[in-house]
């Protein structure tokens, strides 16, 4: 370990050799990788967590529970990671590194670099298919039963918004978690064969592995490369298609379908070696100082917002189990499952134990202890000082002297190009010295007098004020509720790229989700996804193995 400095400021630097060992002994760890997200997929370690210099105070609280966590903050050389590692101390965090040479010296050192976004879940999924065989049928197959009124049903294992973009023609949606507690009612005969999508290939390789493992009795197979390898074959696929399971029980509390899924259930987490927890045990393990555990609801958002355990989150299982990186940042953590059916969390559990998380499930729970309601609050950092703007003061400004006044849209690029107040500019926050620096060059006759900035709540705006404050010596505002409440003022909106003063590099455009992807990026996605067990051999690191 070294120290790098910094004017007052030195951080620790961790080298690849550090962490790869760290995440061998399973001792907890973050990595985190500070760059937008775009860039993000385009090249990280496996491990590595995407947490946006721009949006540390929004979500390091929720995602790194722990303030003595070991983090570690990394970039390609855009500059980010020692402003991240700051910004980190400031909110509480005592023991923050820098990766040696950032992702650069990562790879110079021989670690492993990966794609895309939850590349772990990915290359897990990968690795189950290869050791289980994982039965799986090419999109014309599925299509010519379907075609000839075969008895099969079609159960899409995505988020429903995913499915409502486009879905298999007469599938149902049953996001992944609940396959095994629901696939009794929707393919009672034995002999229905069950057929599970997604958009690309994981998601549908584990609920197909999930009902095979629960042992249920109709043939089981996934869509080959989901709805990427059904658009590859030239199929055509349905839009704004809003089936879905029925949250109804499958039979009276207690019956023989729902016992037979409960039993499954646990017996899989058994052979996964998953932990058991009670209330005594959770409490308990809420004291401690030296583990970050993570409390996590495993239903439907509908289910959790109706009633949860005070302290859990939402993560619905089948979202969990493929996006652990997002959900779960800090490596070598705990993680406490819950549920009401003794289905859903044992069967979540099963997979998380088997890519080497310590998961627990927690048991013995009774409605009664299901007493929180609606949404927690987001725990956040306290905002510095600023001053504010409302909607209608904004729009005289505006109309008066537009010049003048430099409006600063921090929202996500796709929010912008969905609508935004006219004139105003998208930017990223983490880059706004540049931003500043550009208007500041190309500043007209007339000059600025004034920055405002906002977003959808004016949240993230807030947190970029104080930046903006060091950064020029023009009164900088925030504008009260942010763009929502422009709207709800009934102010005019425009949409579409009108001025990007940031590229829209903030989201990565998935090859899987859309309905106007290139087929060649469709194409180079999957490939990549059948290198991923090569890849997770050269790493190493992952601890993944596969009941």
């Amino acid at each position: 370990m070294t120290a790098t400095h910094n004017a007052d400021t030195a951080f620790v630097t961790l080298s690849f050799e550090e962490i790869h060992a760290a995440l061998l002994q399973r001792r907890e760890l973050a990595l985190l990788d500070v760059r937008e997200e775009a860039p993000f997929a385009e090249a990280h370690p496996l491990f590595a967590a995407n947490l946006p210099l721009g949006r540390i105070e929004l979500e390091a609280y929720s995602r790194i529970p722990r303030r003595d966590t070991r983090i570690v903050v990394y970039d390609d050389g855009e500059g980010l990671a020692l402003a991240a590692a700051q910004r980190l101390r400031q909110l509480g965090y005592s023991a923050v590194h820098l990766l040696a040479g950032g992702l650069q010296g990562w790879r110079d050192a021989g670690g492993e670099i990966f794609r895309d976004v939850n590349a772990p879940s990915k290359a897990f999924g990968e690795l189950v298919e290869s050791q289980r065989h994982t039965p799986s049928l090419s999109a014309p197959e599925v299509k010519a039963l379907l075609d000839a009124d075969a008895d099969v049903v079609v159960l899409d294992a995505r988020r429903f918004d995913e499915y409502h973009t486009m879905s298999i023609p007469g599938s149902v949606s049953v996001p992944g978690a609940e396959l095994v507690l629901r696939v009794r009612a929707l393919a009672p005969r034995p002999e229905t064969r069950v057929i599970v999508n997604c958009a690309g290939r994981t998601r549908s390789i584990i609920g197909s592995q999930s009902l095979i493992n629960a042992g249920i009795s109709n043939p089981v197979s996934a869509l080959r490369n989901g709805t990427i390898g059904w658009t590859l074959a030239g199929q055509q696929l349905e839009h704004g298609k809003t089936q879905r399971f029925s949250e109804r029980p499958l039979d009276q509390p207690g019956g023989a379908a729902h016992a037979q899924a409960a039993s499954a259930g646990r017996q899989v987490a058994d052979r996964a070696g998953v932990g058991r927890a009670d209330l005594a045990t959770l409490e308990r393990w809420q004291q401690e100082r030296s583990r970050t555990t993570y409390l996590l609801d495993v239903r439907t958002p509908e289910e959790y917002s109706r009633g949860h355990l005070p302290g859990f989150s939402s993560a619905p299982g089948g979202q969990l189990v493929q996006e652990t990186d997002h959900v779960a940042p800090v490596r070598g953590a705990r993680i406490v499952l819950a549920d009401d059916d003794g289905v859903r969390a044992n069967m979540t559990a099963s997979w998380l134990a088997q890519m080497g998380w310590e998961v627990h499930v927690l048991d013995g729970l009774q409605p009664q202890h299901f007493s929180a309601s609606g949404n927690p609050a987001q725990q956040l950092p306290p905002v510095a000082p600023h001053e504010t703007v409302t909607a209608q003061q904004l729009a005289r400004w505006l109309q008066e002297a537009p010049a003048a006044t430099v409006l600063l849209d921090f929202t996500s690029s796709a929010n912008y190009v969905k609508q935004h107040i006219p004139g105003s500019r998208f930017a990223l926050r983490s880059q706004l010295a540049a931003v500043l620096q550009q208007n500041a060059a190309a500043e007209p006759a007339e000059p600025v007098e004034r920055y405002v900035l906002t977003c959808g709540s004016s949240l993230l705006a807030a947190y970029a004020a104080g930046d903006a404050q060091q950064l020029t010596d023009k009164p900088v505002f925030v504008l009260e509720g942010g763009t929502a409440a422009w709207i709800a003022a009934g102010l005019p909106l425009e949409s579409g790229e009108t001025t990007l003063a940031s590229p829209r590099i903030d989201r990565y455009r998935r090859p899987y989700e859309g309905t106007d992807n290139p087929v060649a990026a469709m194409q180079a996605y999957l490939d990549w996804e059948y290198g991923l067990v090569a890849q997770l051999a050269a790493d190493g690191s992952h601890g993944f193995f596969v009941i």
